[in-house]
């Protein structure tokens, strides 16, 4: 019997939910301690002025204008199409590999918020690597029949950085 077979689609969702809504709320709760900070923990390449936790303020608002345009600030589970997404900084990338329905449909989008120019490049048939600007423009991929693993990875040009995000969501019908 299947992973999903068992449990049911909505369920198995609901727990990929959880389990990356939670972390990420920690996440930010951790990192918005004060400290002194610094102490060799300091991010490489990290510049000054950046808060103790490593991201600049100018890093924030970008965070917070990326997870507007990809509708993942306040994910509430009530959609039924929303599978997972991701915010990173463009000098970290971004590099997931997405557990999927093998045979469905889905929709990715991805948002550079910044300067620049990311790659993007999706493991499926018939998807070579693309372009995108850090313009805050979501670009959208179909990605149709995918195996059951997804990589999708994200790396900056020379010269770019900000934040991008991204966001994965099954298409019904």
């Amino acid at each position: 019997m299947t992973r999903t077979g068992f449990y049911g689609k909505r369920f198995m969702r609901r727990v990929v939910q959880l389990l990356v809504v939670v972390p990420a709320a920690a996440f930010v709760v951790g990192c918005s301690g004060g400290g002194s900070g610094g102490e060799g923990g300091a991010p490489e390449g990290s510049r000054p002025g950046a808060s103790s936790s490593g991201v600049s303020g100018q890093e924030k608002v970008l965070e917070k204008r990326v997870e507007k345009v990809l509708g993942v600030g306040g994910v509430d589970g009530s959609g039924d199409s929303f599978v997972e997404s991701g915010v990173e900084r463009v000098r970290d990338g971004i590099h997931t590999r997405s557990v999927l329905s093998a045979g469905a449909s889905y929709s990715l989008a991805v948002v550079c918020s910044g300067a620049g120019e990311v790659r993007l490049t999706v493991s499926v048939k018939r998807s070579a690597p693309r372009t995108v600007a850090c313009d805050g423009v979501p670009v959208r991929q179909r990605l149709v029949e995918v195996p059951a693993h997804v990589e999708v990875d994200v790396d900056g040009l020379a010269g770019a950085s900000g934040i991008v995000g991204w966001r994965i969501d099954e298409v019904t019908g």
